[in-house]
C-alpha cells in the first residue's frame, strides 16, 4: 500500500511523512522543488504541483491513499485523476471554518470534490495553529525578549499543535474507523496572549516581557517588521476579515457559534483516544526558534 502526501514540506505534512515512515508505510511525497526538500530515507519524491494536475499523473500511479492539501481551483480535476489512478481513500487537510459555516468556497470546495467522487474520505478540520504567531513573535523575542501586541488578557481560541493535526491525518490514513468522519480540532486549552508569552518564557528559561499596545500601534510594529508580519497585520489584528472586507461586520455566523468553536473541541481525542499537546509542549518543541 502506497500513500501519497501532498503539502509534504508544510507544517503538518512533514509530521505526517515522519509518522507514516515510523509506522512502516510506503510513503510517496509531492513537492514542487525536490532538490530543496529533505525527507526520511526510503520516501519516494515526485515533482508536481496541485495547480497543474497533469503533473500528478506519475506520482499517483500505484497509490491507494492520499493526503490532500487544499487547492480548490483544481480540486475536482486532481480528485478525478486520483480516482482514475486507483486511489480509494482521501484525507483532506481542511479547516474548522467549514464546521463554522464561514468557509463554503475554499476548504469546503475541496471536501465536496472528494465526497462527490465517491471515494472513502475523512476531513481533518483544525482551528487556529499554535505556530501561527511564530513568524510574528519569534523575531520580537529574538531581538528584545519582548512581545508588543494587543488583546493581552482576552481569552482566545484553543490553538492546536501542528503535530496533533498530523496525528489525526495519520490515523485516518492508516485505520478504517474514520471513514466518512469530519474531525474539528483544537488544542486542549484556551489561552490569552499573556499566557502564551509566559509559556515561551518558561521554555526559554528567560524573562520575556509582554507589553500591551493598541491594535493601531501593533499594526505599525508589524508593518515595520516587513515580510509576513507586514502582509498579515490587518488580518491578524482584525482590521479586515477573512473575505477581505472591513473587520467587525456581519460574518455570516452567530456569536454563539463562534464562541463554541473557540473552546477546546473533542475532535483530537475522538480520533486518537489521547489528550492533545499543550502550548507549553509546543513552546518547548520550538524553543530554538525564539533564541
Amino acid at each position: 500500500m502506497t500513500i501519497l502526501v501532498t503539502g509534504a514540506t508544510g507544517l503538518v505534512g512533514r509530521h505526517v511523512v515522519d509518522r507514516l515512515v515510523q509506522a512502516g508505510a510506503s510513503v510517496r511525497v509531492l513537492t514542487r522543488t525536490p532538490a530543496k526538500a529533505v525527507f526520511p530515507e526510503h520516501v519516494e519524491v515526485f515533482k508536481g504541483d496541485l495547480l497543474q494536475p497533469s503533473s500528478l499523473v506519475a506520482a499517483l500511479e500505484g497509490v491507494e491513499k492520499l493526503l490532500l492539501f487544499p487547492q480548490p481551483e483544481t480540486a475536482t480535476e486532481v480528485v478525478g485523476l486520483a480516482r482514475q489512478a486507483g486511489v480509494r481513500r482521501v484525507v483532506v487537510l481542511s479547516a474548522a471554518a467549514v464546521t463554522l459555516g464561514s468557509d463554503t468556497a475554499y476548504h469546503a470546495r475541496v471536501e465536496r470534490a472528494v465526497e462527490e467522487a465517491g471515494l472513502e474520505w475523512t476531513h481533518v478540520r483544525p482551528g487556529e495553529f499554535m505556530t501561527n504567531m511564530l513568524p510574528i513573535w519569534g523575531p520580537m523575542i529574538k531581538e528584545s525578549r519582548m512581545v508588543r501586541y494587543p488583546f493581552g488578557d482576552d481569552l482566545g481560541a484553543a490553538p492546536i499543535h501542528e503535530a496533533d493535526i498530523a496525528d489525526v491525518a495519520v490515523v485516518a490514513l492508516l485505520e478504517d474507523g474514520h471513514i466518512g468522519k469530519a474531525y474539528t480540532l483544537s488544542g486542549p486549552e484556551q489561552l490569552s496572549v499573556r499566557r502564551q508569552v509566559g509559556a515561551i518564557a518558561d521554555a526559554l528559561g528567560e524573562e520575556v516581557r509582554y507589553e500591551e499596545v493598541s491594535r493601531e500601534e501593533a499594526r505599525d510594529v508589524l508593518r515595520a517588521m516587513g515580510g509576513f508580519a507586514a502582509e498579515s497585520a490587518d488580518l491578524l489584528l482584525g482590521f479586515v476579515d477573512y473575505e477581505g472586507g472591513a473587520g467587525g461586520g456581519d460574518n455570516g455566523y452567530s456569536d454563539q457559534d463562534y464562541s463554541d468553536l473557540m473552546k477546546p473541541l473533542p475532535g483530537y481525542g475522538e480520533a486518537t483516544g489521547k489528550d492533545g499537546r499543550t502550548y507549553a509542549q509546543w513552546a518547548r518543541d520550538h524553543v530554538e526558534d525564539f533564541r
